[in-house]
């Protein structure tokens, strides 16, 4: 293993706590809503969503410290608070507090989706950056697999099992936040704060020589040719900023998030007892694994639309199905076929390219304030569309909630075919300046 996958697979552990930490609550769900007697806007708007609130603020703001203090003293301040929300949320004795502490984890969150994904991009050769990048996405639902494995293994062990679902996130927690002290610095971001002599050892240290003086000349030249003070909303980054909006946006009309946040009770809507719906959530999560691992396997060879396509397509035929199985009541084994179909094109498109995406788009000086637009855009729907789901369900059911989703990724089809350009082995540097001109 080289050193270039070393230090891409210790950033991208960020991803593994993203999704742990999202998804861990879908097991407590339930059980603190009958705790502490909540309402369903109360128990959904709170209780559940304070940890996306927590990531939206993350999302907006995170670009300052990724830009500011770098992206590796970024991701280590991540691993301190996953390892503070952890504890604090297990800890708790009232919805307040919990709330609070899951605030925290939200922001880690919400800050994780925009330096990990950046720093590995920056370090990554063109050719597999993609790949590389990905590993994110995959530690990601690598997270969402084991906190629903663990949510299962822990459940039944008396009426505070809820807390050691919250507090077992801090083992990793910790584990990532020794781990990052490991990782050099981002070259490129060195170089914008010049401190060149440092950048160049870097890449020296992981690149060929002929690769590393290409790099570095291209690097410079990019650098020499931006302004440093530029502002993300100048009018030659409006079809940029348009393509970070409408990836971010389209992936949680998915439903993507609501799903996973909610996934025991879905299945419980659709008629499996409690035991079953904890089992087949994951079932989800390893569908989940095994569906990244082949999008994140194609996605320099096929390039980024290839698997938008394929997802688009995947997400109108399962949600549809998913919404006629609740209308017309099919029940039985179909719903858990239906949506285990939608978390593979889900995973296979949507989720292998989002923060790949993301983070390639936007130019070397304006990274990271771009993909905290890009990242506030999905955290922002990702934080809105939950809230609402255990009123929606109640007030018009799970299946028109889920025909709806299918209506929208139609639009991302569309989206894909007419507007969506490839970056596929294209540098940093390059691609920038391509979609400037566009």
């Amino acid at each position: 293993m080289n050193k270039l996958t070393k230090w891409s697979i210790t950033a991208a552990l960020a991803g593994f706590l993203f999704g742990f930490d999202t998804v861990v609550i879908s097991g407590a769900d339930q059980k603190l809503q009958e705790l502490w007697n909540s309402t369903d806007i109360f128990h959904g708007s709170v209780v559940m969503a304070m940890a996306l609130w927590g990531t939206v603020v993350g999302a907006f703001f995170g670009g300052i410290p990724t830009r500011k203090i770098g992206r590796k003293k970024t991701l280590l301040w991540i691993g301190i608070f996953y390892t503070l929300s952890a504890i604090g949320s297990a800890l708790a004795n009232d919805p307040i507090t919990f709330a609070a502490f899951r605030f925290i984890g939200g922001v880690g969150v919400g800050i994780s989706g925009i330096a990990a994904p950046a720093y590995i991009s920056e370090i990554a050769p063109a050719k597999n950056r993609g790949r590389l990048v990905g590993l994110y996405q995959f530690n990601l639902v690598t997270g969402i697999l084991i906190a629903f494995l663990s949510n299962y293994m822990l459940s039944g062990l008396g009426e505070n099992d809820w807390r050691y679902m919250m507090g077992i996130e801090a083992f990793p927690a910790i584990l990532y936040t020794f781990l990052v002290l490991s990782i050099p610095k981002s070259p490129r971001w060195l170089y914008l704060n010049n401190q060149q002599d440092e950048a160049e050892k870097v890449i020296r240290d992981a690149y060929s020589n002929k690769d590393a003086d290409e790099l570095i000349a291209e690097i410079i030249k990019d650098k020499e040719s931006n302004i440093k003070s530029e502002s993300i909303f100048q009018k030659k980054y409006s079809f940029i900023l348009t393509l970070a909006f409408l990836v971010a946006a389209f992936n949680q009309f998915s439903g993507i998030n609501a799903f996973l946040y909610y996934a025991p009770r879905i299945f419980e809507a659709g008629g499996l007892a409690q035991s079953a719906a904890l089992l087949n959530s994951v079932g989800i999560g390893l569908t989940n694994v095994i569906f990244t691992y082949i999008g994140i396997s194609l996605i320099d060879k096929l390039g980024r639309r290839s698997l938008m396509y394929i997802g688009s397509i995947g997400y109108i035929v399962s949600l549809t199905l998913i919404s006629l199985s609740f209308i017309l009541n099919w029940g039985g084994i179909l719903l858990p076929i239906f949506l285990f179909m939608f978390i593979a094109s889900h995973a296979i498109g949507q989720g292998a390219i989002i923060w790949v995406y993301i983070s390639e788009i936007f130019p070397n000086h304006i990274r990271s304030y771009g993909q905290s637009f890009g990242v506030s855009t999905h955290w922002v729907f990702a934080a809105i569309i939950p809230s609402f789901i255990p009123y929606l369900f109640g007030w018009i059911g799970p299946g028109i909630v889920f025909g709806f989703f299918a209506f929208m990724m139609v639009l991302q089809l569309l989206f894909t075919h007419f507007i969506m350009p490839e970056t596929k082995g294209v540098s940093l540097e390059d691609l920038s300046k391509k979609l400037i001109k566009n």
